[in-house]
Order: C-alpha cells, then sequence, then structure tokens
C-alpha cells in the first residue's frame, strides 16, 4: 500500500498529467485521493501480480534484451537502458548511471507510440531536468511519437492477426 501511495504521488503531482491549479489539486490529492486511493488500487495490481512481478516491469526488461540483442545482431555495440517515469528506476537514477560512463550520446525513446503531454511530454520534462545540472551534457535525441511509422504498423497488425487467429 505505501509503495502504490508513492507512486501516486508522483505521478498525480506531475503538472502534464492532473493541469488543474496547484491550489485546488492538492487539498484533493493530499487530503482524499491519497488516503482512499492506495488500498483500491494496491488490491487492483495485486491481481495482474505475476511471478516475475509487474507485468509492466516484465514486459520493459525483455523488450530492453530484445532491443539489445537486435542492435547487437546489426553490429551496434550501444548500451540499452531502462528507467521507468513514475516508480524505479528513475529516469534521474539512470541518466546519472550513464553519465558515469562519460555518456556522449543519447536517444530518449518513451515507449508510448504517440505524443501526449502527460505521457511523452512528462518523460521529456524528467530527462531535461535531470540533464539541466550536468555541465558536459550529450548529444540527445527525442523520439516524440511512432504510431505512424511503417515496421510499428506492420508488427500491431501481425500480432492483431495472430491473436485474430487464435481467439477469433
Amino acid at each position: 500500500k505505501r509503495a502504490v501511495r508513492r507512486y501516486l504521488k508522483e505521478f498525480l503531482s506531475d503538472r502534464r498529467v492532473v493541469e488543474i491549479p496547484r491550489l485546488v489539486w492538492w487539498p484533493l490529492l493530499n487530503g482524499v485521493i491519497l488516503n482512499t486511493r492506495p488500498a483500491k488500487s494496491a488490491a487492483r495490481y495485486k491481481s495482474i501480480w505475476t511471478p516475475e512481478g509487474s507485468p509492466l516491469m516484465a514486459i520493459s526488461l525483455r523488450q530492453r534484451a530484445l532491443l539489445k540483442g537486435y542492435l547487437g545482431e546489426a553490429g551496434l555495440d550501444v548500451e540499452v537502458a531502462l528507467a521507468m517515469r513514475y516508480g524505479s528506476p528513475s529516469i534521474a537514477t539512470v541518466l546519472r548511471k550513464l553519465r558515469t560512463r562519460n555518456l556522449r550520446r543519447l536517444l530518449v525513446l518513451p515507449m508510448y507510440p504517440q505524443y501526449a503531454a502527460a505521457t511523452t511530454g512528462s518523460a521529456f520534462d524528467a530527462v531535461v531536468a535531470e540533464l539541466s545540472s550536468w555541465r558536459n551534457l550529450p548529444e540527445l535525441r527525442f523520439v516524440r511519437n511512432f504510431h505512424d511509422e511503417g515496421s510499428y504498423l506492420d508488427a500491431q497488425a501481425a500480432m492483431i492477426g495472430r491473436l485474430w487467429d487464435t481467439d477469433g
């Protein structure tokens, strides 16, 4: 319950996620939501938890490993790091680790296919907030969206086709 409360506080305190003026939002968040929602959310999370833990983290770790393997097979020796917008490992923590390795170039790929301020915009804010304290900045590229990329659409169509064949 405490971990869910901490997550909800971080998530619902993000100005990109909740755009209500702080004077109105803060009492609702701290007086009502954070005192009622964590128990309900914790029960729901428990119902989807897997032996690997959080489904989102388990899937994300598999994606990272597959991407690292794919890039390695293509002859690219790059580090593939995983950070979560809220919770752990945080964007700041992961960037600081990369910084100790003399990071020179950084490609940030938020895993939200289409842009929205509350998702991709918030991830961008977190990256920029961490980098703003660095004296030596890496070259930065930020993928804004990929919902209309052909290979992404092909992969989605193939997945839907497999599900259709299996489940109708």
